[in-house]
């Protein structure tokens, strides 16, 4: 009875070895499967960035100032109403009267009836009166050929620069938003350096285009004194003025937050150092 009494007691205690050795085994499995799940998770952890979130901030709302002033030049290169031209009110009858208004692309010649026209004004307009209009598009840019208004003829070639300045604003007007954008996404405040750049010097151009469009219509005028025009700018060169300015500012904006450093904060303790 002894005998078979220990040899039970042994086969108990082999079985409940086995028992933990095959426990031992799965948590050391379920373990091992874990930290793979998370090795493999942290090497797909989000890649740090250098831009905070109170930066981030600010850096749309810059970006926001900044599509602002570009809409604002993209609705005023894309009309026709830059410049007026009004021949005298009475130049060739009483009941109608002629003018004209152009901008980068195309222009108008408009028909109004001279009983509309102001009575204290001496010349044709404004454009706002209805009338008949005709409008064409320049042939600058395709066939190279001058537009005649009123026996007048335009300067190719300021015309050609205004517009070719105009594009190549725009144009850095949208790489300075794709750096933006990529600054934001990426969470580099590199690009932000770039994107002031382009900002600030298609602001710039598009200043350079009002002086040259002007100039272009200063050599309209002096091509043929034989009838004497009324000229004024319009409204779409306030606009573009605006968005001018506008642009520079927001590419100021950017080159400050681009700065390791807030200028501010360098300038105060000098100010406090020179008041005590």
């Amino acid at each position: 009875m002894a005998s078979l009494t220990e040899v039970a007691m042994w086969a108990n205690y082999i079985m409940q070895q086995e028992e933990d050795g095959r426990m031992g085994v799965a948590a050391g499995g379920a373990s091992g499967a874990g930290g793979v799940r998370s090795g493999g998770g942290g090497g797909k952890r989000r890649p740090s960035t250098n831009i905070s979130d109170s930066l981030e901030g600010k850096i749309k709302l810059a970006f926001f100032v900044a599509a602002v002033g570009v809409t604002l030049t993209v609705l005023g290169m894309g009309t026709e109403f830059w410049v007026e031209l009004a021949q005298p009110k009475h130049l060739g009858n009483n009941h109608t009267c002629e003018m004209a208004h152009y901008g980068l692309w195309k222009g108008c010649v408009r028909t109004l009836w001279v009983s509309d026209v102001d009575p204290e004004r001496e010349s044709c307009g404004p454009s706002e009166l209805p009338g008949e209009s005709n409008c064409t598009y320049f042939k600058f840019y395709t066939s190279g050929e001058n537009a005649v208004i009123f026996h007048k003829t335009t300067d190719k070639s300021l015309s050609v620069a205004s517009g070719m300045l105009a594009l190549i604003s725009l144009s850095l007007m949208v790489m300075g938003a794709i750096c933006i954008i990529m600054a934001l996404s990426k969470g580099v405040i590199f690009f932000l350096k770039p994107a002031s750049f382009c900002f600030i010097v298609s602001g710039f151009m598009v200043f350079l285009t009002i002086i040259i469009f002007h100039q272009s219509v200063l050599a309209l005028l002096a091509s043929d004194h034989t009838i004497p025009l009324h000229h004024e700018l319009a409204w779409s060169i306030n606009c573009v003025g605006c968005a001018a300015a506008i642009v520079i500012v927001a590419g100021i904006i950017f080159l400050l937050l681009a700065l390791p450093y807030n200028p501010l904060e360098k300038c105060l303790p000098h100010h406090s150092s020179s008041d005590t």
